[in-house]
């Protein structure tokens, strides 16, 4: 049974559920348009970065459509906690998974077929079930949602083959609007998601990909875990935070070192047990100031709003891989940053990845290509953001936060020395790995140098008064300008391009990023304020005491306390000081619901406030 029309003044009631329900005074870039779009039973793809609120996009229609909105998301372990979110804010929500008792799912089932659900969340591996759709063909549906709708890319970066088979939603349910959604996707991934999910018909809204509130920031690697320590001390200490590694081995190293160092941190990787995993990630959204070291099994879906950090160990796979993790940072649009530290060590394992991937020519072609795309990126001598947006398609200008634009490399003519480097590449063969090819630059009479007479070529310690991190640093931007490649089916032998020639015979004048000794970080004034919002001391004392409240709460009702408020909802309340119910109603994310349930305690408290500081 497919919904009826919705009701005929879409926009008005679209801002009062904004309103009443969800607290907010206002939308946000597209998500109006959006709403109307599909409130008035059309499809649509929507890409918008992580924390513009899509939920709402799809949340708010299913609300003013009659039937119950189905989601489909591939995060199991997060259902729950985004069900929480919906019932506090008065949202009549389920989740169907499998997790759930037999009892259980009959008992959600019900409720959909007697229309007393609003939303329901539900897997996509259950959802294409022959029992499933038969079950969906009964109810009133109002709309499918399609979370994380690049997971159906098989050229994404996160490949789910079970999406594959959500075209069954057009074929069964053909009146039944479909939106679907995700933060990020390049020109070939959103003409795949249309294709397979056959939403050829649907408008497309692509907001920017900017965050703002986000500051790029990429070092030189020198002993990383040091290096994050030193990070996260300098500037986040307390605050949560997110730390990728690419491997379970080197998770477990990093979650070992923070801990001795005193930094509350846990582990998240798939060779974890289930119980384990699913104790971490609640750990991590319920409780303040946890850094969660993880692969990227973890944090699609993750909704905490507080996140400060997101830092990388090792380097992503592509820019839409970065994009997706670093957005996990700054949810709240408080200052943030996306930090990582990066070394020629990881452009030859990612690179090796790939080329020892099963996937056929075509596919590894395309990951090379992201990849080179990402080296460019960290290599660049211009504003990170302006690089960043550059690949989804987006001009901008200098953002003046990021550490480029903070700390501006002087660009030298680095003509000489790339030839010197690809000099030393040829004469040696083009046979060898990076470090055979620096010591010869360098002039080391190594056993191999000697052993294979190079120490007798013209190239021969031509680059002596370079250090051996120097040429590293050159090595890295030529592999990123693609003057040379690593040849990993030759045990990483060094090889130029045909980009390389014109360079070689002086044709072409190559600027160079500086080398930069890392050392030890010192918080500067603008990163001080980047990364905490200042309130005066009066307010800042209400701000804390009201945290304190929303622990409790949230201990009491065993919920993360981003469910209770945010952050930013608490720091306006320090600054307002509301003393009436419909003062109160003002603070975004404070909906009627939020209000009869704790209105008065927050009254309560800010008046006590108010009393004891007079």
């Amino acid at each position: 049974m497919n919904s009826e029309k919705p009701v005929p003044d879409v926009r008005s009631r679209a801002r009062e559920i904004l309103q009443t329900v969800f607290g907010y005074g206002a939308f946000r870039g597209q998500q109006e348009a959006i709403i109307e779009h599909v409130s008035s039973g059309h499809d649509a793809l929507v890409l918008m970065p992580t924390g513009g609120g899509k939920s709402l996009c799809y949340q708010i229609p299913a609300l003013i459509r009659e039937g119950v909105g189905i989601v489909v998301s591939p995060l199991i372990a997060l259902m729950q906690d985004q069900v929480d979110a919906l019932e506090t804010a008065g949202v009549r929500a389920a989740y169907l998974n499998s997790t759930q008792s037999y009892e259980e799912v009959v008992r959600v089932e019900q409720a959909v077929l007697h229309n007393e659900l609003d939303l329901v969340y539900i897997a996509p591996e259950r959802l294409v079930t022959p029992h499933c759709l038969n079950w969906l063909q009964k109810a009133r549906i109002a709309l499918f949602a399609i979370d994380e709708a690049h997971c159906v890319s098989q050229w994404g970066h996160d490949f789910r083959p079970e999406y594959i088979q959500l075209s069954v939603l057009h074929e069964y349910f053909p009146d039944v609007p479909r939106v679907a959604l995700t933060a990020t996707a390049d020109g070939h991934t959103r003409e795949e998601i249309v294709s397979r999910l056959k939403l050829d018909h649907s408008r497309q809204f692509v907001s920017s990909f900017d965050r703002p509130n986000i500051r790029y920031c990429i070092v030189e690697k020198n002993n990383a875990r040091r290096q994050l320590l030193d990070f996260i001390m300098t500037e986040y200490r307390n605050d949560a935070g997110i730390v990728y590694c690419l491997s379970r081995r080197k998770v477990e190293e990093t979650v070992d070192f923070l801990s001795e160092q005193g930094i509350n941190a846990l582990a998240y990787h798939a060779g974890l047990d289930h119980s384990v995993r699913a104790e971490n990630q609640a750990r991590f959204l319920r409780e303040d100031g946890i850094v969660m070291v993880a692969t990227i099994a973890f944090g699609m879906g993750i909704d905490k709003p507080d996140v400060r950090f997101v830092a990388h160990l090792d380097l992503p796979k592509s820019m839409e891989g970065y994009y997706q993790e670093t957005g996990r940072a700054g949810r709240d649009g408080n200052p943030a940053t996306a930090w990582m530290t990066y070394g020629l060590q990881d452009v030859v394992q990612q690179r090796r990845m790939i080329d020892e991937s099963s996937a056929d020519m075509a596919h590894r072609q395309i990951q090379i290509g992201k990849l080179d795309a990402l080296l460019g990126f960290c290599e660049s001598l211009t504003c990170r953001r302006v690089r960043l947006l550059e690949y989804f398609g987006e001009t901008s200008s200098p953002c003046g936060n990021c550490d480029i634009c903070l700390s501006p490399p002087v660009a030298k003519d680095g003509t000489q020395d790339m030839q010197k480097l690809l000099s030393a590449i040829y004469r040696v063969g083009q046979r060898f790995g990076s470090a055979h090819v620096i010591d010869v630059l360098r002039g080391i009479s190594s056993e191999k140098v000697l052993q294979w007479g190079h120490d007798r070529l013209s190239t021969f310690g031509i680059g002596a008064t370079r250090s051996e991190a120097e040429w590293r640093s050159i090595l890295r931007q030529a592999i990123a300008a693609q003057y040379v490649f690593v040849d990993y089916e030759a045990f990483n032998a060094l090889k130029l391009t045909e980009w390389a020639r014109p360079v070689l015979k002086g044709e072409k004048t190559v600027l160079l990023r500086p080398y930069v000794k890392p050392g030890r970080r010192h918080k500067t004034k603008s990163a001080e304020r980047h990364s905490r919002p200042a309130l005066p001391l009066r307010e800042q004392k209400l701000f804390e005491r009201l945290k304190w409240w929303r622990m409790e709460v949230a201990r009491q009702q065993n919920l993360p306390a981003y469910v209770i408020l945010q952050d930013s909802a608490l720091r306006e309340i320090a600054i307002a000081k509301p003393e009436t119910a419909d003062e109160l109603l003002q603070i975004s994310g404070i909906g009627s619901k939020r209000l009869s349930m704790w209105g008065e305690d927050i009254l309560r408290l800010v008046s006590e406030f108010i009393f004891s500081s007079v």
